[in-house]
């Protein structure tokens, strides 16, 4: 990681976000690669691999297995959404662009901005209410809801960014009171493989040997993802960070450009536009213009 490099936090936050990023689009393109798999099936690999990781890491450490009491509830309902919000988007990411399924799950930021009202009492101000009107206006643009009022795949793509945000307020929550993040990794993976299993024993579809490498490079490319991801709020507050998260979308729209070929259309590109544009300007005013007034 980068614990031993002289970075401020703030630095290091945005690495690790810009490099969950990263993984976590490469993860979308390999899950795209490895073709008709049911979800549920893809998820399992997803995070076994996951797991695995994570396991390997606490095995090497001091406390081991050890949680703190704390933060049981924290890492349940983290466990929970994360399971939710991943087997939605893998549902998205089969069915729509990979562009749009990214930037879908995207939202995850300003759903954060929600439910911690909820979860961490922060409380945003008008000015945050209006970057999170704007942004879901973006989302009309990339949904289309006058070709069918949004179809199935974008909605659920749309519930999976959801429950992503409301897992990621729960990670804040967790990891700011000192809970490991392989921790937080393990326990999240272990939840959503039960989870899958019963799904996997009734409707496993056998894989070549193709299908197998692309969900064992989605694993790793996961593994990566949920790492930083966990590192990225453990060094920084999301009003710092969130906004490098949607370099995400970026990524996926060159795998999707090159690999697939896939061209957004106006309506896309005017959505991506709108959404990173709210969230550029949410996080320039929370960064500067709300901490000046502050000071």
């Amino acid at each position: 990681m980068l614990k031993n490099i002289n970075f401020k936090n703030s630095t290091k936050g945005i690495i690790h976000i810009i490099l969950a990023a990263l993984c976590f689009s490469l993860m979308t393109l390999f899950l795209k690669l490895a073709g008709e798999l049911p979800t549920m099936e893809k998820a399992f690999f997803r995070n076994f691999i996951a797991c695995l990781v994570s396991f390997s890491i606490l095995l090497k450490s001091e406390e081991k297995f050890h949680i703190k009491k704390e933060s049981i509830f924290g890492i349940l309902m983290r466990s929970i959404f994360g399971t939710i919000g991943l087997i939605s988007n893998f549902y998205a990411v089969d069915r729509l662009d990979l562009a749009d399924s990214n930037m879908l799950n995207k939202m995850s930021p300003f759903f954060a901005m929600i439910m911690s009202i909820f979860i961490m009492k922060e409380i945003p101000d008008r000015f945050e209410w209006m970057t999170l009107i704007i942004a879901f206006i973006g989302v009309v643009f990339v949904v289309k809801p006058g070709e069918g009022i949004a179809s199935l795949p974008a909605l659920i793509g749309l519930f999976g960014g959801f429950s992503a945000g409301t897992a990621y307020a729960f990670l804040r929550s967790v990891t700011s009171r000192g809970e490991r993040g392989p921790v937080v990794v393990m326990c999240f993976s272990i939840f959503s493989i039960i989870i899958c299993i019963p799904f996997m024993i009734f409707n496993y579809v056998p894989m070549t040997l193709l299908q197998l490498i692309y969900m064992l490079l989605a694993g790793l490319s996961a593994t990566g993802g949920q790492m930083n991801i966990t590192a990225a709020y453990t060094y920084a507050p999301a009003k710092e960070i969130s906004v490098y998260d949607y370099s995400q979308v970026l990524f996926a729209a060159i795998w999707g450009l090159f690999i697939f070929k896939e061209i957004p259309d106006v309506l896309s590109i005017a959505g991506y536009v709108i959404i990173i544009g709210a969230g550029v300007v949410k996080w320039y005013y929370t960064l500067h213009i709300k901490h000046e007034k502050q000071s």
